[in-house]
């Protein structure tokens, strides 16, 4: 599936992501990925805030997720394994949920309250919103 690209910041540490914005895009995810780069994720756009469920049936490639508040905040993480049917998710009700290789943010130390900077955050500095074509919400 050919996915536009976007560029995420979390403490100075950069993201690499392919973006997931339709109900298509984000079912099929990661499953079938034999690998994914050391500073590549996936972030998944959701039609509305809600609880989000996630599972990791035919992903070969063990990951750590995010879900995130309006604002990029991250509010929940969990690491989870591959080809796992065990559903994770968060108590929040939110639109935006990251997913990067497993053991990413811990190596960065990054956890709950940090923020991901980015085109498609409400508390995006208007300078990243210009000229990229990205669509902010």
């Amino acid at each position: 599936m050919n996915l536009v690209r976007c560029k995420l910041t979390i403490d100075d540490h950069e993201l690499d992501t392919y973006v997931a914005r339709t109900a298509e895009q984000r079912a099929l995810g990661l499953m079938h990925r034999a690998e994914l780069g050391a500073n590549e994720g996936m972030l998944f756009v959701c039609d509305e805030c809600a609880v989000q469920r996630f599972w990791m049936k035919d992903t070969p490639v063990a990951l750590s997720i995010a879900f995130l508040d309006e604002d990029g905040t991250i509010l929940h993480m969990a690491d989870m394994e591959p080809h796992s049917l065990e559903s994770h998710s968060c108590e929040h009700e939110v639109r935006y949920v990251l997913e990067v290789p497993q053991g990413w943010f811990a190596e960065r130390g990054i956890g709950a309250g940090h923020q991901v900077v980015g085109p498609v955050f409400l508390a995006a500095a208007p300078a990243e919103l210009g000229g990229s074509g990205a669509e902010a919400h």
